[in-house]
């Protein structure tokens, strides 16, 4: 399921999050969020900062300032997903997924399966109202279970 929701929206978010906390509203910060919801996948701020030098001088700490900011605000999602390196992705835009995390090499895969998403959304928790949720299932990818295995 997509949440359907418009860059104009998305900007909008933003600069109301950036006039209610007092934070400036910078050309450069902008140009990373709209660098943000025109990129596909998963991205770290070395990329994204690495994107941005393309048309865009921004420093690596505007790009991590900028990414706090945005998580702060709900408009993008940080994961730790096994490496030494955050990564984040848009909020909105994207089907709702879940990740299998290979804890030998680090890659990622993303993968839906609507009867794990029907049965997380459709639960109740007592005193406790769910805004979203991750899951991330750990384990080896078919390559490295093959090195593995021809190693021993």
């Amino acid at each position: 399921m997509k949440e359907e929701i418009s860059y104009e929206e998305i900007k909008e978010i933003f600069t109301e999050y950036l006039k209610k906390h007092h934070h400036r509203k910078t050309p450069e910060r902008y140009a990373i969020l709209q660098r943000i919801y025109s990129y596909e996948g998963h991205f770290n701020a070395d990329i994204l900062y690495n994107i941005m030098q393309s048309d865009y001088r921004v420093s690596l700490a505007t790009v991590y300032n900028t990414l706090e900011l945005l998580q702060e605000c709900r408009l993008i999602i940080k994961h730790q997903l096994g490496g030494q390196f955050a990564q984040y992705e848009k909020a909105f835009g994207n089907t709702t997924h879940h990740h299998l995390i290979c804890s030998h090499c680090g890659k990622v895969k993303e993968f839906s399966d609507k009867q794990i998403r029907v049965a997380i959304q459709s639960r109740q928790f007592a005193h406790f109202q769910m805004s979203h949720y991750s899951l991330y299932l750990f384990g080896l990818c078919s390559k490295c279970k093959d090195e593995l295995k021809h190693a021993k």
